[in-house]
Protein backbone atom coordinates (compact mmCIF):
# COMPACT_ATOMS: atom_id res chain seq x y z
CA UNK A 1 0.00 0.00 0.00
CA UNK A 2 1.32 3.38 -0.50
CA UNK A 3 2.55 5.31 2.31
CA UNK A 4 0.09 7.89 3.83
CA UNK A 5 0.92 11.36 2.73
CA UNK A 6 1.97 13.65 6.32
CA UNK A 7 -0.72 15.90 6.52
CA UNK A 8 1.11 19.78 6.14
CA UNK A 9 1.73 21.43 9.37
CA UNK A 10 0.06 24.96 10.27
CA UNK A 11 1.91 27.91 9.03
CA UNK A 12 -0.31 31.26 10.37
CA UNK A 13 2.23 33.34 8.05
CA UNK A 14 1.69 30.88 4.91
CA UNK A 15 0.68 34.36 3.17
CA UNK A 16 3.48 36.03 3.93
CA UNK A 17 5.71 34.50 1.27
CA UNK A 18 8.28 36.41 -0.79
CA UNK A 19 6.07 37.92 -3.68
CA UNK A 20 2.65 37.34 -2.24
CA UNK A 21 1.60 41.27 -2.31
CA UNK A 22 -2.51 42.12 -1.94
CA UNK A 23 -4.16 43.51 -4.88
CA UNK A 24 -5.20 46.34 -2.15
CA UNK A 25 -0.83 47.55 -2.15
CA UNK A 26 -0.30 47.33 -5.62
CA UNK A 27 1.36 50.37 -7.17
CA UNK A 28 2.88 51.16 -4.13
CA UNK A 29 6.25 52.28 -4.08
CA UNK A 30 8.78 50.22 -1.79
CA UNK A 31 9.81 52.41 1.23
CA UNK A 32 10.84 52.41 4.37
CA UNK A 33 9.14 54.74 7.23
CA UNK A 34 11.34 55.79 10.16
CA UNK A 35 9.78 57.82 12.93
CA UNK A 36 12.26 59.75 15.23
CA UNK A 37 11.10 59.74 18.67
CA UNK A 38 13.43 62.50 19.69
CA UNK A 39 13.13 64.60 16.82
CA UNK A 40 9.27 64.09 16.14
CA UNK A 41 10.10 63.38 12.41
CA UNK A 42 9.39 60.22 10.10
CA UNK A 43 12.85 59.95 7.46
CA UNK A 44 11.14 58.00 4.44
CA UNK A 45 14.21 55.75 2.71
CA UNK A 46 14.03 54.77 -0.63
CA UNK A 47 15.35 50.77 -0.14
CA UNK A 48 16.61 50.83 -3.24
CA UNK A 49 19.20 53.43 -3.11
CA UNK A 50 19.44 53.21 0.55
CA UNK A 51 18.53 57.02 0.87
CA UNK A 52 16.36 59.10 2.91
CA UNK A 53 14.36 61.07 -0.10
CA UNK A 54 11.63 62.98 2.15
CA UNK A 55 11.43 64.19 6.29
CA UNK A 56 8.52 65.33 7.43
CA UNK A 57 7.23 66.58 10.85
CA UNK A 58 4.64 64.86 13.29
CA UNK A 59 3.31 65.71 16.53
CA UNK A 60 4.72 64.63 19.65
CA UNK A 61 7.89 61.65 20.29
CA UNK A 62 6.37 59.18 17.60
CA UNK A 63 6.88 55.79 18.09
CA UNK A 64 5.38 53.55 15.71
CA UNK A 65 4.28 53.58 11.62
CA UNK A 66 1.73 50.56 11.55
CA UNK A 67 0.16 49.59 8.41
CA UNK A 68 -3.40 49.96 8.90
CA UNK A 69 -5.45 46.57 9.10
CA UNK A 70 -6.76 46.76 5.23
CA UNK A 71 -3.39 47.85 4.26
CA UNK A 72 -3.89 51.12 2.66
CA UNK A 73 -2.82 53.31 5.74
CA UNK A 74 0.12 53.71 7.38
CA UNK A 75 -0.17 55.21 11.42
CA UNK A 76 2.49 56.97 13.09
CA UNK A 77 1.87 56.62 16.79
CA UNK A 78 2.66 60.28 18.08
CA UNK A 79 3.10 58.69 22.21
CA UNK A 80 3.08 62.27 23.59
CA UNK A 81 1.51 64.29 20.94
CA UNK A 82 -1.37 61.96 21.60
CA UNK A 83 -2.18 61.64 17.97
CA UNK A 84 -2.13 59.39 14.90
CA UNK A 85 -0.59 60.66 11.83
CA UNK A 86 -2.03 58.78 8.69
CA UNK A 87 0.48 58.52 5.53
CA UNK A 88 -0.57 57.40 2.04
CA UNK A 89 1.46 54.47 1.15
CA UNK A 90 0.64 55.45 -2.58
CA UNK A 91 1.94 58.94 -2.44
CA UNK A 92 4.21 58.77 1.07
CA UNK A 93 2.23 61.92 2.10
CA UNK A 94 1.29 62.76 5.70
CA UNK A 95 -2.07 63.67 6.46
CA UNK A 96 -4.17 65.29 8.97
CA UNK A 97 -3.69 64.27 12.73
CA UNK A 98 -6.29 62.39 14.42
CA UNK A 99 -6.92 62.64 18.35
CA UNK A 100 -6.50 59.57 20.03
CA UNK A 101 -4.64 59.22 23.74
CA UNK A 102 -1.61 57.83 24.72
CA UNK A 103 -1.00 56.03 21.57
CA UNK A 104 1.90 54.25 21.91
CA UNK A 105 1.17 51.01 19.64
CA UNK A 106 -1.33 49.62 17.75
CA UNK A 107 -2.77 46.86 16.55
CA UNK A 108 -5.57 45.82 15.28
CA UNK A 109 -8.65 42.54 15.65
CA UNK A 110 -7.79 39.90 12.90
CA UNK A 111 -11.40 40.85 11.47
CA UNK A 112 -10.61 44.31 11.08
CA UNK A 113 -13.89 45.24 12.95
CA UNK A 114 -11.74 47.24 15.89
CA UNK A 115 -8.71 48.92 16.51
CA UNK A 116 -6.12 48.68 19.52
CA UNK A 117 -4.24 50.95 20.91
CA UNK A 118 -1.83 50.38 23.70
CA UNK A 119 -2.31 53.20 26.11
CA UNK A 120 1.24 52.88 27.82
CA UNK A 121 1.41 55.05 30.25
CA UNK A 122 -2.23 55.07 30.92
CA UNK A 123 -2.16 51.09 31.71
CA UNK A 124 -5.14 51.00 29.24
CA UNK A 125 -6.23 49.04 25.99
CA UNK A 126 -8.21 51.22 23.98
CA UNK A 127 -10.61 49.52 21.46
CA UNK A 128 -11.18 51.81 18.32
CA UNK A 129 -13.21 52.39 15.44
CA UNK A 130 -10.33 51.45 12.81
CA UNK A 131 -10.74 53.65 10.41
CA UNK A 132 -12.02 57.14 12.35
CA UNK A 133 -10.30 55.95 15.65
CA UNK A 134 -13.17 57.06 18.00
CA UNK A 135 -12.79 55.75 20.69
CA UNK A 136 -15.99 52.51 21.61
CA UNK A 137 -14.52 51.08 25.29
CA UNK A 138 -11.13 51.16 27.35
CA UNK A 139 -9.94 48.17 29.18
CA UNK A 140 -8.02 48.89 32.31
CA UNK A 141 -4.80 46.56 32.06
CA UNK A 142 -3.95 44.58 35.54
CA UNK A 143 0.44 45.66 35.31
CA UNK A 144 2.03 48.78 34.24
CA UNK A 145 3.45 49.69 30.60
CA UNK A 146 1.55 47.54 28.53
CA UNK A 147 3.24 47.52 24.82
CA UNK A 148 3.27 45.23 22.53
CA UNK A 149 1.38 41.77 21.20
CA UNK A 150 0.29 39.44 18.84
CA UNK A 151 -2.55 37.00 18.44
CA UNK A 152 -3.39 33.29 19.05
CA UNK A 153 -3.83 31.31 15.88
CA UNK A 154 -7.45 31.08 16.38
CA UNK A 155 -7.34 34.86 16.47
CA UNK A 156 -9.52 34.88 19.74
CA UNK A 157 -6.91 36.01 22.16
CA UNK A 158 -4.27 39.06 22.34
CA UNK A 159 -1.44 38.46 24.41
CA UNK A 160 0.22 41.35 25.42
CA UNK A 161 3.48 42.20 26.93
CA UNK A 162 3.68 45.23 30.22
CA UNK A 163 6.90 45.95 30.14
CA UNK A 164 7.18 48.26 33.49
CA UNK A 165 5.70 45.39 35.94
CA UNK A 166 7.29 42.50 34.13
CA UNK A 167 3.91 40.73 32.88
CA UNK A 168 1.63 39.41 29.83
CA UNK A 169 -1.95 39.65 29.68
CA UNK A 170 -3.94 37.13 28.14
CA UNK A 171 -7.25 39.14 26.27
CA UNK A 172 -10.11 37.76 25.17
CA UNK A 173 -10.68 40.28 21.98
CA UNK A 174 -14.46 39.48 21.32
CA UNK A 175 -15.38 39.63 25.19
CA UNK A 176 -12.71 42.54 26.08
CA UNK A 177 -11.93 40.94 29.15
CA UNK A 178 -8.56 39.93 30.83
CA UNK A 179 -8.22 35.87 30.45
CA UNK A 180 -5.13 35.44 32.41
CA UNK A 181 -2.25 37.09 33.57
CA UNK A 182 1.63 35.42 33.24
CA UNK A 183 4.45 37.39 35.67
CA UNK A 184 7.55 36.98 33.80
CA UNK A 185 9.68 38.39 37.22
CA UNK A 186 8.69 35.17 39.23
CA UNK A 187 9.78 32.96 36.66
CA UNK A 188 13.04 31.35 36.71
CA UNK A 189 13.87 28.99 33.87
CA UNK A 190 17.58 28.32 32.77
CA UNK A 191 18.70 29.09 30.07
CA UNK A 192 16.77 26.69 27.11
CA UNK A 193 15.28 24.28 29.93
CA UNK A 194 11.63 24.05 30.29
CA UNK A 195 9.81 25.69 32.95
CA UNK A 196 5.86 25.67 34.05
CA UNK A 197 5.40 29.10 35.60
CA UNK A 198 1.20 28.67 36.01
CA UNK A 199 -0.90 31.47 34.57
CA UNK A 200 -2.68 33.48 37.30
CA UNK A 201 -6.60 33.60 35.96
CA UNK A 202 -7.83 37.38 35.96
CA UNK A 203 -10.20 38.19 38.60
CA UNK A 204 -11.76 41.58 38.89
CA UNK A 205 -9.90 44.12 40.71
CA UNK A 206 -7.67 41.43 42.30
CA UNK A 207 -4.52 42.50 40.50
CA UNK A 208 -1.22 43.82 41.93
CA UNK A 209 1.82 44.50 39.85
CA UNK A 210 5.51 44.10 41.17
CA UNK A 211 9.12 45.64 39.58
CA UNK A 212 10.68 45.59 36.58
CA UNK A 213 14.02 44.98 37.88
CA UNK A 214 13.26 40.89 36.92
CA UNK A 215 11.68 41.21 33.47
CA UNK A 216 11.18 43.97 30.84
CA UNK A 217 8.92 41.91 28.26
CA UNK A 218 8.83 43.50 24.95
CA UNK A 219 7.94 42.37 21.13
CA UNK A 220 5.87 39.18 20.88
CA UNK A 221 5.08 36.87 18.16
CA UNK A 222 3.45 33.72 17.61
CA UNK A 223 5.57 30.65 16.19
CA UNK A 224 4.27 29.52 12.77
CA UNK A 225 2.66 26.50 13.90
CA UNK A 226 0.86 28.37 16.48
CA UNK A 227 1.57 26.49 19.87
CA UNK A 228 3.94 28.81 21.47
CA UNK A 229 4.38 32.69 21.84
CA UNK A 230 8.01 33.95 21.87
CA UNK A 231 8.21 36.87 24.49
CA UNK A 232 11.29 39.29 24.17
CA UNK A 233 12.69 40.10 27.64
CA UNK A 234 15.25 43.15 27.66
CA UNK A 235 16.30 42.64 31.16
CA UNK A 236 16.63 38.64 31.28
CA UNK A 237 18.46 38.68 27.56
CA UNK A 238 16.45 36.76 25.68
CA UNK A 239 13.35 35.05 24.85
CA UNK A 240 10.72 33.24 26.85
CA UNK A 241 8.26 30.74 25.13
CA UNK A 242 4.90 30.66 26.31
CA UNK A 243 2.47 27.74 25.37
CA UNK A 244 -0.21 29.45 23.39
CA UNK A 245 -3.00 27.35 25.21
CA UNK A 246 -2.76 27.94 28.42
CA UNK A 247 -0.13 30.75 28.64
CA UNK A 248 2.14 28.46 30.41
CA UNK A 249 6.14 29.62 30.48
CA UNK A 250 7.47 26.63 28.81
CA UNK A 251 11.44 27.74 28.40
CA UNK A 252 13.89 30.42 28.58
CA UNK A 253 16.86 31.10 25.58
CA UNK A 254 19.40 33.41 25.77
CA UNK A 255 20.23 35.80 23.04
CA UNK A 256 21.93 38.80 23.87
CA UNK A 257 22.29 42.14 25.68
CA UNK A 258 18.70 44.01 25.83
CA UNK A 259 16.54 41.57 23.46
CA UNK A 260 13.74 43.68 21.92
CA UNK A 261 12.39 43.11 18.35
CA UNK A 262 10.87 39.95 16.95
CA UNK A 263 10.59 38.61 12.89
CA UNK A 264 9.74 35.47 11.48
CA UNK A 265 11.93 35.02 8.27
CA UNK A 266 9.52 34.63 4.76
CA UNK A 267 9.79 30.95 4.92
CA UNK A 268 9.01 30.45 8.50
CA UNK A 269 11.73 28.62 9.52
CA UNK A 270 13.71 31.36 11.25
CA UNK A 271 13.28 34.27 14.37
CA UNK A 272 15.35 36.99 13.85
CA UNK A 273 15.69 38.27 17.32
CA UNK A 274 16.94 42.35 17.70
CA UNK A 275 19.42 42.49 21.06
CA UNK A 276 19.71 45.98 21.67
CA UNK A 277 22.05 46.15 24.06
CA UNK A 278 23.96 43.35 22.74
CA UNK A 279 24.42 45.69 18.88
CA UNK A 280 23.28 42.23 17.40
CA UNK A 281 20.80 40.19 15.90
CA UNK A 282 20.88 36.62 17.29
CA UNK A 283 18.88 34.26 14.74
CA UNK A 284 16.43 31.15 16.37
CA UNK A 285 15.75 28.43 14.81
CA UNK A 286 11.99 27.59 15.62
CA UNK A 287 13.03 23.46 14.74
CA UNK A 288 15.37 23.65 17.20
CA UNK A 289 14.28 26.22 19.82
CA UNK A 290 17.69 28.00 19.98
CA UNK A 291 20.20 30.70 18.35
CA UNK A 292 21.95 28.83 15.40
CA UNK A 293 23.84 32.26 14.41
CA UNK A 294 24.29 36.01 15.94
CA UNK A 295 24.95 38.78 13.22
CA UNK A 296 27.14 41.41 14.87
CA UNK A 297 27.68 45.30 13.75
CA UNK A 298 30.99 46.09 13.43
CA UNK A 299 31.82 48.54 15.95
CA UNK A 300 28.43 48.89 18.14
CA UNK A 301 25.21 49.73 17.59
CA UNK A 302 21.44 49.88 18.72
CA UNK A 303 19.31 47.60 16.94
CA UNK A 304 15.65 47.91 17.99
CA UNK A 305 12.17 47.64 15.78
CA UNK A 306 12.46 46.99 12.16
CA UNK A 307 10.78 44.55 9.71
CA UNK A 308 11.77 42.20 6.62
CA UNK A 309 11.90 43.23 2.69
CA UNK A 310 8.93 42.28 0.85
CA UNK A 311 11.38 39.52 -0.76
CA UNK A 312 12.85 38.38 2.84
CA UNK A 313 16.57 39.21 1.67
CA UNK A 314 16.84 42.60 4.05
CA UNK A 315 16.15 43.00 7.85
CA UNK A 316 15.84 46.62 8.52
CA UNK A 317 16.26 47.79 12.05
CA UNK A 318 16.24 51.04 14.01
CA UNK A 319 19.34 51.99 16.12
CA UNK A 320 17.71 53.86 18.84
CA UNK A 321 20.77 55.58 20.79
CA UNK A 322 22.91 55.87 17.44
CA UNK A 323 20.37 57.92 14.68
CA UNK A 324 20.99 55.52 12.53
CA UNK A 325 19.04 52.81 10.44
CA UNK A 326 20.90 49.19 9.46
CA UNK A 327 20.45 47.09 6.83
CA UNK A 328 21.40 42.87 7.12
CA UNK A 329 21.98 40.79 4.16
CA UNK A 330 19.31 38.01 5.50
CA UNK A 331 21.63 35.51 3.25
CA UNK A 332 24.83 35.71 5.44
CA UNK A 333 23.93 38.14 8.09
CA UNK A 334 26.68 41.08 6.98
CA UNK A 335 25.44 44.63 7.97
CA UNK A 336 25.49 45.78 4.52
CA UNK A 337 24.11 49.43 5.53
CA UNK A 338 24.17 52.07 8.08
CA UNK A 339 21.94 54.79 7.39
CA UNK A 340 21.62 58.35 8.78
CA UNK A 341 18.22 59.49 10.21
CA UNK A 342 16.88 61.42 13.06
CA UNK A 343 16.95 61.46 16.65
CA UNK A 344 16.05 58.32 18.71
CA UNK A 345 14.30 56.12 15.53
CA UNK A 346 12.51 53.70 16.95
CA UNK A 347 9.49 51.23 15.12
CA UNK A 348 10.48 51.31 11.52
CA UNK A 349 7.90 49.63 8.80
CA UNK A 350 9.08 48.58 5.52
CA UNK A 351 6.37 48.91 3.75
CA UNK A 352 4.66 47.12 1.38
CA UNK A 353 5.09 43.85 2.99
CA UNK A 354 3.39 40.44 1.94
CA UNK A 355 0.18 39.30 3.71
CA UNK A 356 -3.45 39.93 3.58
CA UNK A 357 -4.23 41.90 6.12
CA UNK A 358 -2.73 43.59 9.35
CA UNK A 359 -2.82 42.87 12.79
CA UNK A 360 -0.84 45.68 13.40
CA UNK A 361 2.59 47.16 15.20
CA UNK A 362 5.37 47.47 12.56
CA UNK A 363 4.53 44.97 10.05
CA UNK A 364 2.62 41.50 11.63
CA UNK A 365 0.84 40.33 8.58
CA UNK A 366 -1.39 37.15 7.87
Amino acid sequence: APAKARPERPDVYAHDRPGMLSPAVRGFPPRVYVPNSDSDTVSVIDPRTYRVIREFPVQGRPQHVVPSWDLKTLWVNNNEGNTLTPIDPRTGEPGRAVPVDDPYNLYFTPDGRTALVMAERNNRLDFRNPRTMRLRRSLPMPCRGVNHGDFTADETVFLASCEFSGQLVAVDVAARKVRAVVDLTQAKAPHGHPHTEKARHAMPGGHTTTGTRGSMPQDVKLSPDGTTFYVADMTRNGVWLVDAKDFRVKRFVKTGAGAHGLYVSRDSRLLYVSNRGAGSVSVISFARHRPVATWRIPGGGSPDMGGLSADGRRLWLSGRYHGEVYVFDTGDGRLIRRIPVGAGPHGLAVYPQPGRYSLGHTGIFR
